[in-house]
């Protein structure tokens, strides 16, 4: 006896055939609609009903149906049930895991990064991108210091290792400035979230926009077709060697290891395409004649193909102004690599426009933040830039979540804002945050 589908529709009751029609729309709606969390559990509870509906069909025909119509329907059951099951277990999976990926804790420095808002306008461009992330805002620095005595608390450092990229705006003021090494400073919040994070890697690019040649102090056929990158070491050195101090005297220990030079030096040979330029002071002290020996041997070992030269940092300073195209990648000690790169920094036309991210191991979060103090002299004016914090959201997407697209989206949003004549006051205009937020929005 042959069983027909119109004859199961008839018997199968007033609930099933709603859950059916349910299936069915949630489906179409998955197809055209981006699922979140919550949508695709709910849609994996469809899919079971569903399934159950379907299976409760299948009883009622196989009991009247003859074998061979019994396997078709039992292939139809694995195509319309367990399939779709199988294939929402799977979604649940991933989308558990976007959601564990989609969540980026930025930190408000202090009262005048609150006030001065880059912030606000590099999650805005963030949202206009598409990205769909979970936001938590902890104090740091001298906000930090206002509330908790502290520049940087438990709770925001557990915080941070929980999230999977920290967005960081400004440090520091002259309400915090201090000589008393027994007073908590802004700028110990800023070692201690490297130290905690293990973040040793901090990457600074260096490209002047070509609409802005003209405003570098630099003349433009100097800075013409500059693209370089400053890698520092982060944890290590002076900033972070034994101190001591007494009435009269003071000494602060500069101390590396093989281990923190090879890790660095690696970081720089992977984001090369051609030459490292590894800056030391080997004439004089005895850390950079170990860095010096450590990057040759990592370079010899690993990465031969790449090109590698030595350079005094004193000399480094001086060609980055005189030939920064030579410069493709630098690779240097912390103090070295916190000189050079603001000087660099110059080479764009103003400070406020460099975006810089300290990574750590693979896996763990980064901290992306602009290169720029909190410029507490505009700070309630609405005049700042935000194109550093702004550049620093895109490169918290390319090293913090891998979204290469929507970095590469802000950036070149941010080029044809300038090109189409945005200028803050730092760069000679008038924009104020709000207006140069919305002509980079205007190009996304």
């Amino acid at each position: 006896m042959k069983l027909k589908l119109q004859s199961l529709w008839k018997r199968a009751g007033k609930l099933e055939k709603a859950f059916l029609a349910a299936l069915l729309l949630y489906s179409i709606l998955l197809a055209v609609w981006p699922a979140s969390g919550l949508e695709t559990f709910v849609a994996f509870v469809t899919y079971v009903l569903g399934g159950w509906v379907a299976l409760r069909l299948l009883r009622i025909g196989v009991r009247k149906a003859t074998w061979r119509l019994r396997y078709r329907l039992i292939a139809a059951y694995v195509f319309i049930a367990v399939l779709p099951i199988l294939l929402i277990l799977t979604l649940v999976g991933l989308g558990g895991y976007m959601l564990a990926t989609q969540v980026a804790v930025y930190l408000v420095r202090s009262e005048l990064d609150r006030r001065v808002a880059s912030l606000e306008s590099a999650v805005e461009v963030l949202g206009a991108v598409g990205a769909e992330l979970d936001y938590e805002e902890h104090l740091f620095g001298g906000a930090s210091i206002d509330a908790a005595r502290t520049a940087l608390t438990d709770e925001t450092l557990t915080a941070c290792r929980r999230a999977d990229a920290v967005l960081l705006a400004a440090v520091g003021g002259p309400k915090w400035d201090t000589t008393d090494p027994h007073k908590p400073r802004p700028e110990q919040g800023l070692l201690g979230l490297r130290k905690g994070l293990g973040l040793f890697a901090n990457l600074r690019p260096v490209r002047p926009a070509p609409a802005l040649y003209d405003v570098s102090p630099l003349k433009r056929e100097i800075i013409e077709a500059t693209n370089l990158l400053v890698v520092r070491e982060l944890t290590g050195g002076i900033y972070f060697g034994e101190k001591t101090r007494t009435a009269d005297a003071a000494s602060d220990a500069c101390v590396y290891t093989r281990e923190e030079v090879e890790r660095i030096a690696r970081v720089a040979f992977r984001a090369a395409r051609s030459r490292v330029t590894s800056v030391d002071k080997a004439n004089v002290l005895e850390t950079s004649r170990l860095w010096r020996e450590v990057v040759r041997d990592v370079h010899a070992r690993e990465f031969p193909n790449i090109e590698l030269e030595h350079i005094l940092v004193d000399n480094a300073a001086m060609q980055l102004i005189a030939a920064p195209r030579h410069f493709e990648v630098i690779v240097t000690e912390n103090m070295f690599g916190d000189i050079l790169s603001d000087e660099a920094a110059m080479l764009t036309g103003s400070i406020g426009l460099l975006p810089s991210a300290s990574l750590g191991a693979p896996g763990e979060p980064g901290v992306f933040e602009p290169v720029h103090g909190s410029a507490p002299d505009i700070a309630g004016t609405g005049a700042a830039n935000p194109l550093a914090m702004i550049l620093s959201a895109a490169l918290m997407l390319r090293h913090g979540f891998a979204w290469e697209d929507q970095a590469a989206a802000i950036e070149s949003a941010v080029d044809r804002a300038l090109a189409e004549g945005l200028r803050t006051r730092d760069l000679g205009g008038n924009a104020d945050t709000r207006e140069a937020t919305q002509a980079v929005l205007r190009h996304l």
